[in-house]
């Protein structure tokens, strides 16, 4: 570890903190067109290092890494640069009053997604919510919660140190942008040994921020994050990765840390916020399914069980089922299906084996799709966990590999299943970050206003109807992180939110509806046969809007 270059880079952005905390709206908003056109120069370069470190074969999942990489952060500084623009013209963020309601309990929702026409044609019949923390945030008030940053001379000059995650290649640039841009601090990144071929290409991501002592990245392992976590002129510290990481760093290692944690005493005296995983469920609601239905939501299931190869802090890891509905034995047989039917693909991410493992070798009931061999997991059903072994791995543990628990719940009616599976949930399962709920159109026509209502029981800090809640993620004028209520020592699944660019002080939650079935098939379905060919568009399409580049998008995904 080189110190001094680490304690250069440090002096650095000490220097530039207050000149970025100072700047202006328009000086801020001025570097965002380099951004989104490096990030456009940047992606083949980028998906070509992803794909070559984790062994992803030629061809359709290639789309992963264009999903999970540039296309949020190319998102992600577009929603900025709205944003921004009408700070600049304003002085506060443009909120549309006709997306704005109150729900009976007087919690305010704000619609934030489709942000643009080309979000319409794209994404037909599917939107996103923000949710602000009630009852501090009323519809009278929501102005006087948004952009706190941006209103009064009396801006914080921080330093953070951003410890990157190593699964996703978008979310360290993210998680910098989010510190810069919603929080206002300047960062040193730390990018993951495991994705640490990252870091020139971030550089030159970052090259005008870097330029200007904005930002500062840094490589190696452990030792390097302890130095900048000890570092007393680090202010913050913003990680995302594991709860077992987390706790190092706000209790530290061994003796000691374990005496910290007794104690609920941190060994460090600045702000550490975070986004740590989850054991995320997947609630099916029993409806009149179709078989072509159920062939869709298997294809859907199973796409945030193997997305990424599993190595997502979002991914499916509990398939939640009513007991009583005759079509769950016809969904589960369909999703086998589908697992026997997708390659297998290399556990890149380190200790996956051993996670794998652990949780299996709890479990009965073991129905693996493919081959276990060396530096490959086959992908894993557990069927028929039983709802109320509490300590089982499978429910208190993210496996983060291929493996999907499945548990049935007994219920008389669909009223009584939804809040008999917000319990489990919230009481069983370990996490806040993520649920997805599947409900037939039918049934939420029926269940009216109790459907938003055990929306609202679900303990999530993103909840995805009918679809995966990565789209909260993806879109970026969601937000992104932990339903709020958590400490150092029940840290779960993290304090603080990322993203968010439509600046909401407060929020509690996002969600994000899509139609039950969507045609053309959506291009982040690991059935998808085009969607490397689709991703790359849709890329160039946010870096260079334009009704040409939105019609190639459109006319590729019809033939996928």
């Amino acid at each position: 570890m080189d110190s001094s270059a680490i304690d250069q880079a440090i002096r650095i952005l000490n220097a530039g903190k207050t000149a970025w905390a100072r700047l202006s709206v328009a000086g801020k908003r001025r570097y965002l067109p380099g951004l989104s056109a490096r990030q456009a120069a940047l992606a083949e370069r980028q998906v070509a290092s992803a794909v070559r470190a984790k062994q992803v074969p030629p061809g359709p999942l290639e789309g992963e890494d264009w999903s999970n990489g540039p296309y949020p952060v190319e998102r992600y500084v577009n929603a900025l640069d709205r944003t921004l623009g009408q700070l600049s013209e304003g002085g506060q963020p443009v909120i549309d009053e006709t997306a704005v309601r109150t729900r009976p309990n007087g919690q305010v929702v704000v619609r934030v997604f489709p942000e643009t026409r080309t979000d319409r044609y794209l994404y037909p019949g599917f939107s996103g919510e923000v949710w602000m923390r009630a009852p501090e945030v009323t519809r009278a008030n929501l102005h006087d919660h948004t952009a706190a940053l941006y209103r009064g001379a009396d801006r914080p000059a921080r330093v953070c140190a951003v410890l990157g995650a190593g699964n996703v290649a978008s979310i360290p640039a993210l998680d910098v942008l989010t510190k810069l841009y919603v929080e206002g601090q300047v960062c040193l990144l730390k990018p993951s040994t495991v994705n640490e071929y990252m870091g020139p290409l971030l550089q030159e991501l970052l090259s005008d921020l870097i330029r200007d002592g904005f930002v500062r990245i840094v490589c190696g392992g452990a030792d390097v994050g302890e130095y900048l976590c000890l570092h007393p002129d680090v202010d913050e510290i913003h990680l995302t990765g594991s709860h077992r990481t987390h706790d190092a760093i706000v209790f530290g290692q061994g003796e000691e840390g374990r005496r910290h944690r007794l104690a609920g005493t941190s060994r460090l005296s600045k702000r550490v916020t975070s986004e740590l995983g989850n054991v995320s469920p997947v609630i099916v609601v029993p409806g009149p399914w179709s078989a072509s239905d159920i062939r869709f939501q298997a294809e859907n299931i199973a796409t945030q069980m193997i997305n990424n190869c599993g190595f997502n802090c979002c991914a499916a890891k509990v398939l939640v089922l009513p007991r009583r509905w005759p079509q769950a034995a016809a969904l589960m047989d369909q999703l086998r299906a589908v697992l026997d039917g997708a390659p297998q693909r290399f556990a890149y991410y380190p200790g996956a084996e051993d996670r794998y493992d652990r949780v299996v070798s709890a479990n009965r009931s073991i129905r693996a799709a493919g081959e276990r061999r060396s530096g490959v997991l086959p992908w894993t059903l557990i069927e028929e966990v039983d709802a109320g072994d509490s300590a089982n791995p499978c429910f208190t543990e993210e496996s983060f590999c291929g493996v999907m628990a499945q548990t049935f719940l007994d219920a008389a009616d669909t009223s009584d299943y939804l809040r008999e599976a917000a319990r489990f949930c919230n009481d069983t399962l370990w996490g806040t970050l993520s649920a997805c709920l599947i409900v037939h159109p039918e049934t939420a026509r029926a269940l009216g206003p109790a459907l938003e209502a055990a929306i609202a029981d679900f303990r999530y800090g993103a909840v995805g109807v009918n679809h995966w809640p990565v789209l909260s993620y993806v879109w970026g004028s969601m937000t992104w992180g932990a339903f709020p209520g958590h400490h150092a020592v029940d840290i779960q699944s993290g304090i603080g939110v990322v993203h968010n660019a439509r600046l909401f002080d407060r929020p509690e939650r996002s969600v994000a509806y899509g139609p039950f079935r969507v045609w053309p098939k959506p291009a982040w379905f690991v059935t998808h046969r085009r969607a490397h060919q689709i991703l790359p568009r849709l890329v160039r399409l946010e870096a260079e809007p334009g009704i040409g580049r939105t019609l190639k998008v459109m006319l590729a995904a019809v033939r996928g």
